[in-house]
């Protein structure tokens, strides 16, 4: 529901549910950069890292957290984050988060030790946490339902394209200054993005229904626990007692908060909404969308630096052509969509996905661009088809005075997908090219043969302190992590084929019906 109580609230507001066409398109805009931003930030570091390390002295648990840190915040928040928005207005949420991130993005300038750029990382993390659900809450609140997916689809299509214009922005920042003027570049980003935010209108549930507080503390320990174990995962192995405790005490959170959902007069989140095939579609095309994605990205990005022999900014203009599939599939997602309905619209996005994860096989340790660009093109085909339908699909089963949850579990879905895409692919690559690697070590030093197989990074700097031995270790190093990646993708493809199998049984038809429930 839009805020027009009153004349004056609704000069306040803009009374954005009667806003021109012009004004709608203005409100996307502004939407869509300021979900930009928060996107773009989720991977901006990665290629910053080296840097950091050298710099500040960060170790590699470290390193990890400063890029994670962002990401545990962002999600542990947005569900109450985005209930707040609905409760006392979604463009003062996004007002807020903007500030939050922008004075969180510029203490890196001043204070650069390891620890304060990961409390600064979850700083920023908290900001964004209120940005993601006011953007597509207000989009959805202005639009109506006739235009609704098309808006719906742009804003899917920025949030797809986010990391690799991220990638984009800090290769080219690093070429040409240090780490920290990613930093500067964020904070810049956040004020502009704030003045522009000033122009539009707001909306908010006009029921004013408190907020679940006990069930935001639920949800927000569940994400927690359950994304740290995710992100030691592959660093102390899944069957570490933490990562296993981890695992189980984020279920027994989870099951908590539905418990106390289904007996709450007002909930944080009406969790029978997961009964519902749209809904439930929504959710779980998204996560195992990102979870393919982020693998995806994981495996790509080193591929293309550490075999391929690409620079940062290389390796961010390789996968630029990305955005492109992605984001004309989105935006064309009312075109389609009715046609071929929410089942197989989805199900043929995560078969495409699929199919390139197992098209990147082919490529070898003597890949040319060609051989990983027309895999990377299907693949991000496959993300444009399923973006915008899913995202659609989670908005239009909440009452409108709702949306901002709505987009919360749509955001949440997506950092959690994220997070674990990563983790499996990081596990699966970290055995796989150790196994592979270490039996064609034995002619090399025991310091080698013991540290070479910690990474292919790794590995490509001893072989240049070697002298002779050291092209013998770079072929055998660049020969095992493709097999490794190998592995992964495979692992990869066959999760996405599980999901696509699950939504095909599952998902509603263009009539609305599933198929095995007539």
């Amino acid at each position: 529901m839009t805020d027009t109580s009153t004349p004056p609230d609704q000069d306040i507001d803009g009374g954005i549910a009667a806003l021109s066409p012009w004004g709608r398109r203005w409100l996307l805009t502004v939407t869509s950069l300021a979900l930009l931003l928060v996107m773009g930030s989720m991977v901006a570091l990665n290629a910053a890292l080296p840097d950091i390390a050298v710099e500040t002295a960060a170790n590699q648990a470290q390193l990890t957290w400063i890029v994670d840190s962002y990401t545990l915040a962002l999600a542990c928040l947005l569900l109450p984050a985005g209930a707040l928005g609905d409760r006392y207005g979604r463009r003062g949420a996004l007002l807020l988060g903007v500030v939050i991130f922008g004075l969180a993005s510029a203490a890196p300038t001043v204070f650069d030790s390891p620890v304060a750029l990961i409390a600064a990382r979850a700083a920023a993390g908290v900001g964004a946490a209120f940005v993601m659900p006011a953007t597509l809450s207000l989009l959805t609140a202005a639009f109506p339902r006739s235009e609704r997916t098309k808006a719906v689809g742009i804003w899917a299509g920025v949030a797809g394209s986010g990391a690799v214009v991220g990638f984009l922005g800090t290769g080219l920042l690093l070429r040409h200054f240090s780490w920290q003027s990613v930093f500067v570049a964020l904070t810049i980003a956040a004020a502009a993005t704030f003045v522009l935010a000033l122009t539009i209108g707001s909306s908010r549930d006009q029921t004013a229904t408190p907020i679940d507080w006990l069930g935001a503390a639920l949800i927000g320990g569940a994400l927690a626990v359950f994304v740290v174990a995710v992100v030691e995962a592959p660093i102390r192995g899944w069957t570490d007692p933490l990562v296993l405790g981890g695992f189980a005490l984020g279920i027994v959170l989870a099951v908590a908060f539905a418990v106390v959902q289904l007996r709450r007069r007002h909930p944080l989140l009406d969790v029978r909404l997961f009964t519902r095939p749209d809904f439930a579609t929504g959710a779980f095309g998204i996560t195992f969308m990102f979870l393919a994605m982020f693998g995806f990205f994981f495996l790509a990005m080193q591929f293309l630096q550490l075999v391929m022999g690409y620079s940062p900014l290389s390796t961010a203009f390789a996968l630029s052509p990305l955005v492109a599939p992605v984001l004309v599939l989105s935006a064309t997602a009312h075109l389609y969509l009715p046609k071929l309905g929410l089942r197989w619209t989805v199900t043929i996005g995560l078969l495409l996905i699929a199919v390139g994860l197992l098209c990147m096989r082919l490529a070898g340790a003597d890949a040319v661009y060609l051989d990983v660009m027309w895999p990377m093109l299907v693949i991000a085909s496959g993300v444009g088809l399923c973006t915008a339908p899913t995202t659609t699909a989670i908005m239009n089963a909440v009452p409108d005075d709702k949306q901002g949850v709505a987009s919360a579990v749509n955001d949440a879905t997506r950092e959690v997908g994220a997070a674990v895409g990563i983790a499996v692919a990081g596990s699966i690559l970290a055995a796989s090219y150790r196994n592979a690697l270490a039996p064609q070590l034995s002619a090399f030093p025991p310091q080698v043969r013991e540290t070479a197989t910690d990474s292919l990074a790794y590995a490509l700097t001893l072989s240049d302190r070697l002298g002779p031995q050291g092209a013998a270790l770079r072929e055998a190093a660049r020969s095992a992590f493709v097999q490794a990646s190998d592995h992964a993708l495979l692992a990869l493809a066959g999760v996405i084929v599980f999901a696509a199998v699950v939504v095909a049984a599952w998902a509603p038809g263009r009539d609305g019906r599933q198929l095995f429930r007539r």
